[in-house]
């Protein structure tokens, strides 16, 4: 490891979660080796022994149950790097994924980045290859008049911006990342894409995505009517239609 390597620390919020070793696993296993992970513990009731055979390998944070948002926040807050990312306890990190996002968003001196990825199921074959995001700024910019264009397990940002921003809103149950991606934008800090996939994002049949799909699409439509006006004259003032 060099001395110069930027520290990363990978924020992965945990919750009653068997996938997780896979995650710790793949966040141990980057090669930017100057991480730190940080596994916060969202209050879980089970499965949180698959944790002890890490334990002179991560830092463990504790706390009572809030969401993830919660999760992040503590985590986020906690993190000693110049730079965090987001890795769910059921999502697996490639191993050159900090490496390679990190240097291209040191080219252009990007405050977030996010990437492609790739969709794996619950056991882990692959479903999907190399799902991206729009690669021009205004597309990024008019998806998110009605969609969540960015994957959050593909982000990373510097840790100033997280103080400049703050914290997730922990009232929104669901759709904390799609609030805070909004809430970049409009301060003025653009996504810079990474377009390869260098994650392997899990759908399965626990996943909240699919249990909550009914309430997800409520707080989703409410999240837009909060920044509705807000974010059309965003748009508006950039010339994006």
């Amino acid at each position: 490891m060099s001395s110069h390597e930027p520290k990363v620390s990978i924020v992965i919020p945990f919750y009653n979660d068997p996938y997780v070793r896979e995650a710790v696993d793949s966040a141990l296993a980057q090669s930017h080796r100057n991480v730190e992970v940080i596994v916060v513990d969202d209050g879980s009731t089970e499965h949180a022994e698959l944790l002890k055979p890490y334990a002179n390998r991560i830092h463990y944070l504790g706390k009572a149950n809030g969401g993830t948002a919660s999760a992040l926040n503590h985590g986020f807050r906690h993190a000693s790097g110049e730079y965090v990312a987001w890795l769910s306890s059921d999502d697996v990190f490639y191993p050159d994924k900090i490496k390679r996002q990190l240097a291209a968003m040191r080219s252009v001196d990007a405050w977030i980045g996010h990437t492609g990825f790739d969709c794996i199921d619950g056991i882990g074959r692959y479903t999907q290859f190399a799902v991206a995001p729009p690669s021009r700024t205004h597309e990024l910019l008019q998806a998110f008049r009605t969609s969540n264009p960015v994957n959050g397990c593909t982000v990373m940002m510097r840790k100033s911006l997280f103080r400049s921003i703050g914290p997730f809103d922990e009232r929104l149950q669901y759709t904390q990342d799609l609030d805070y991606w909004i809430r970049v934008l409009l301060a003025g800090v653009p996504f810079h894409l990474t377009p390869e996939p260098l994650i392997a994002y899990r759908w399965h049949e626990r996943m909240g995505t699919l249990r909550n799909k009914v309430a997800i699409e409520q707080e989703t439509r409410a999240t837009f009517r909060t920044y509705e006006s807000r974010y059309k004259a965003f748009l508006s003032q950039l010339g994006v239609r």
